[in-house]
């Protein structure tokens, strides 16, 4: 095994921070290694809102995955999430020198980096920013137009904001937890890449991730991402609504969501009934199950709601040929998917996270609420293999010193010392060698870059 296959997956989540393993294998998909989950103790709706906390719970859940995988985690990709993320769609264009010369990767690149320039308001970064296809001298609908000929290079992009203080809150934790962030990745993109097939995306669906603090939503039409969005409600918003109408403690409304929840009413008899355990010597206290539905049900149609006012602002919502997939904890509530199909008319299943997994994923992160998390692995590891190719067309560094690739059969590369299987190799940003790393393979504007700098004048200033 190579240090340099593994991939970690970090979800920082409003109930849970989970920390999956994965590593590459020889035919390019994802092993899940180990896990490591504890309980979320610093956000709220997606939102660091306790620097200490988070970072207590990060170090946790990584030492768990540590244990599990064994191995040593420096590196790990983190989702991001919250009620503040939304989404723009924009048309970038360009002119070409020359029409004879072919369209190349640093076409493509320059097209990619311009779009990190618009101006956002105040607070506002560019977090993300994904290709949905390419018009070349009027002609649309090209999705790879490396190789071909033309003047005019214009491309519709999908471009994620969030809040920069948001942003750099996480940045901090992950930060002060002994890691360093490989890739910052909207969490609703890693979910769909856990629980969505390629027949899906390209027939049209919706990806619903029904998280503790917030529910993500992900539209795929033609294998484009065509719509984000972020509804500021989720499994702990029910939890408070069972607290609230059963007069009980929240711990025991949490229980008796998971254990005896039900999103449809009329599926509960009247005379069933469940005894909870009373304070301090107290009677049990019986809770009916109908009632229980009841107010379960109703937070959930109001989520729906939600989602169904999104699908429509897509402007997608005769082309969902594949349905809803519901993923992320909140989907293990019973009848979820028949209230979903009733108030939506469209077909709904609960995803699990094993596409485009190697083995069978073992049989404790093998639930809707860890999609988001191997999620993360799979979309880091498609990132790093283009960032390791993109690099392996122009220059191959080792050890500070740069080798060019014209012959790459003939190339002598001095002999690398045997890898530690059992720990990433740390690597810091002030040796000569991840200096010449990071300058071969920013071709594209990484935002990153920006969270980075404020970090160390933080650091600066602090000391």
């Amino acid at each position: 095994m190579e240090a340099s296959n593994i991939i970690v997956g970090l979800d920082i989540g409003t109930t849970k921070i989970a920390a999956i393993v994965g590593r590459r294998n020889e035919h390019g998909k994802i092993h899940i290694l180990g896990s490591g989950k504890t309980e979320s103790i610093g956000v709220k709706r997606g939102v660091v809102s306790n620097i200490e906390d988070t970072i207590k719970s990060i170090r946790r859940a990584v030492e768990l995955a540590e244990e599990n995988a064994g191995i040593r985690i420096r590196e790990v990709n983190v989702g991001i999430a919250g009620q503040h993320i939304k989404s723009i769609q924009h048309r970038g264009s360009m002119m070409r020198h020359s029409q004879e010369d072919e369209i190349s990767q640093d076409d493509i690149d320059m097209l990619h980096e311009n779009m990190y320039k618009l101006v956002m308001l105040p607070g506002e970064e560019i977090i993300d920013v994904i290709p949905q296809e390419y018009i070349i001298d009027g002609e649309q609908g090209i999705k790879q137009p490396i190789g071909m000929s033309g003047i005019s290079l214009e491309a519709n992009f999908h471009i994620i904001i969030g809040q920069t203080a948001a942003a750099k809150n996480i940045y901090k934790c992950v930060k002060r937890s002994g890691l360093n962030i490989t890739n910052l990745i909207l969490e609703p993109l890693a979910s769909a890449e856990s629980v969505l097939s390629e027949e899906e995306k390209e027939a049209g669906v919706v990806l619903v991730d029904i998280g503790g603090g917030t529910t993500d939503i992900a539209i795929f039409q033609d294998n484009i991402i065509r719509h984000t969005a972020v509804i500021p409600f989720g499994g702990d918003v029910i939890t408070e609504d069972v607290k609230e109408g059963c007069h009980i403690i929240r711990r025991h409304a949490e229980e008796l969501k998971i254990k005896f929840g039900s999103t449809l009413a009329s599926e509960n008899k009247d005379d069933e009934i469940v005894a909870i355990p009373g304070l301090r010597g107290r009677a049990p206290k019986e809770i009916s199950l109908k009632n229980l539905a009841n107010i379960i049900q109703a937070r959930m149609e109001e989520i729906i709601d939600a989602i169904i006012f999104e699908i429509k602002n897509s402007g997608y919502e005769k082309k969902l040929i594949a349905g809803i997939v519901l993923t992320g904890g909140g989907a293990l509530l019973k009848h979820i998917a028949q209230l979903t199909e009733y108030m939506t008319g469209m077909d709904t299943r609960i995803g699990y996270p094993n596409e485009h997994l190697g083995n069978e994923v073992p049989d404790d992160v093998a639930s809707p609420m860890f999609a988001t998390g191997i999620g993360l692995v799979i979309l880091g590891n498609s990132r790093t293999r283009k960032d390791q190719q993109r690099n392996c067309k122009e220059e191959f560094i080792f050890e500070g010193n740069s080798y060019a690739i014209d012959e790459p059969k003939k190339l002598e590369i001095p002999a690398e010392p045997e890898p530690v299987v059992s720990e990433f190799v740390e690597e810091t940003f002030e040796t000569e060698s991840s200096e010449s790393i990071i300058a071969s393979s920013s071709k594209r504007k990484n935002w990153l870059d920006t969270i980075t700098k404020w970090f160390e004048e933080d650091m600066k200033k602090s000391n």
